[in-house]
């Protein structure tokens, strides 16, 4: 099959932290697949997502992939996506792909079905008992009629668009559900139009578990402890009972946070097996040189860091993802350390497809950084969670700024020689000119975001006080 576009494979990990590939510098993991990738083509390392507006970040952190649009400019993140907002599959439909998706999708039943001409194994919903995932076949209609249970938790309370499935996969794992049903879609394809594919798995998102043999791959007493462990949060954060945070009895203990990292990293090279049979498929169909490949995560987590176990904070494990893009026209086995966000894959792929880009898309290509170490997209990040926390960070400091019950606390963190986020430089006299510079960039981020307009915006701001 030849096509003058590219096709476009998208495989998608939820949960999974930035430094969790061994290939971009951890040792300890074992993930063949994305190393492949890397080696092929050209790897964002410091890419990232603007935070969320729900204690289930993966749901406006989906909703701004697809989009391509900001978070305080996107409508019904966590319901269905408004037409206005054109969606990336949608799109790449209108220039002659055909798309196909499988997996997790947490952004709306009719979103899914502007989005995909063809599909399977689709997973309404944000976590389930990876073993018993309740899926549906594609409907052509859109419909999806399944149930709409009272959701279980407050982690759910707001996903509404949570559906039961049409039947459950019952005891096959959801990373070979999905893996398995991509490669088989792969492998018969015969289509003469360009292809996006969209396969979105839910590992390694908890409940960690896996085939045995994954998991005694990662000896919880050889698993190293973070250098910024810690018993619990040293402050409250606004939300530090979400059920992330309970999975573990506080104070964390050292060996309980060894072992949830090994079944992490377990989860992790399992998925990894299935991304490989799908490049696999690729390779022996010959598809490999005429497709693009993007593999990305929806947000970090903290796992035992700064006493943390999830994804509802602004510290570096948990708003920083992996990124990659491989395939033609893309430099091979190069890093690149300019700053990204998630919601400008969207106008990369279409830069890089040769396809216009919707007016409704605010992220920015990447494919110039891809060609050119000296370019630099974004000089400066923001992000931003629910109504407690800011955070906005220039090339070196990071400022993360929280107002909790009308207390206001202030971070201030030397990212290049304080990686971890352990030195708090907010007090130090010799950094208030600098403090002072990141306060003024913070306001001129949540100026451009319209930040202050929103509900949690609104809250944030009347708490930290006139600016």
């Amino acid at each position: 099959m030849h096509s003058e576009k590219p096709n476009i494979l998208f495989l998608f990990t939820d949960d999974q932290r930035f430094d969790t590939v061994n290939s971009l510098g951890n040792p300890c993991v074992h993930t063949p697949a994305m190393d492949r990738i890397a080696a092929r083509g050209t790897a964002f390392t410091r890419a990232h997502i603007p935070g969320g507006t729900s204690a289930a970040i993966c749901m406006p952190s989906r909703a701004m992939l697809h989009t391509g649009r900001t978070l305080f400019h996107l409508d019904g993140a966590g319901e269905d996506i408004p037409r206005d907002h054109v969606l990336m599959g949608e799109h790449l439909q209108r220039c002659g792909y055909r798309t196909w998706g499988t997996g997790k999708w947490h952004n709306g039943v009719s979103s899914f079905a502007r989005s995909f001409s063809d599909g399977a194994e689709i997973f309404y919903g944000g976590m389930d008992d990876h073993w018993n995932v309740p899926v549906f076949d594609y409907d052509p209609q859109g419909r999806y009629e399944g149930t709409l249970p009272q959701c279980p938790d407050a982690f759910h309370s707001n996903a509404l668009n949570v559906r039961r499935g049409d039947r459950v996969s019952a005891g096959r794992h959801s990373s070979e559900l999905f893996g398995e049903c991509a490669a088989d879609w792969l492998e018969s394809y015969e289509g003469t139009d360009p292809f996006f594919m969209y396969v979105s798995f839910m590992a390694p998102h908890d409940p960690r578990t896996m085939p045995q043999a994954y998991l005694d791959l990662y000896d919880p007493e050889r698993i190293p402890l973070p250098g910024n462990f810690q018993g619990g949060h040293p402050f409250d954060n606004g939300d530090l009972k979400v059920r992330d945070e309970v999975l573990e009895d506080f104070p964390r203990d050292p060996f309980k946070v060894r072992r949830h990292i090994a079944e992490y990293y377990g989860m992790i090279t399992h998925l990894d097996a299935q991304m490989g049979r799908i490049l696999d498929v690729l390779d022996a169909r010959g598809m490999t040189d005429n497709t693009i490949v993007v593999f990305a995560g929806d947000n970090g987590l903290a796992v035992g860091q700064h006493g943390l176990f999830g994804k509802q904070n602004m510290y570096e494990h948990s708003v920083r993802v992996p990124l990659m893009f491989a395939g033609p026209g893309i430099p091979r086995g190069v890093r690149r350390s300019s700053y990204a966000y998630l919601l400008d894959i969207f106008p990369s792929l279409c830069e890089l497809a040769g396809i216009d880009t919707p007016e409704s898309v605010e992220g920015t290509s990447l494919a110039s950084a891809m060609a050119d170490p000296g370019v630099r997209p974004r000089a400066s990040l923001y992000a931003a969670y629910q109504q407690w926390q800011r955070m906005v960070k220039d090339d070196r400091f990071k400022l993360i700024e929280y107002v909790v019950d009308g207390r206001r606390t202030t971070q201030l963190f030397d990212l290049e020689r304080d990686p971890s986020e352990c030195r708090n430089l907010a007090d130090d006299p010799s950094e208030q000119d600098r403090l002072r510079a990141l306060r003024d960039l913070l306001f001129q981020w949540r100026d451009d975001w319209d930040d202050a307009r929103s509900p949690w915006g609104k809250a944030f701001w009347d708490g930290y006080g006139a600016h």
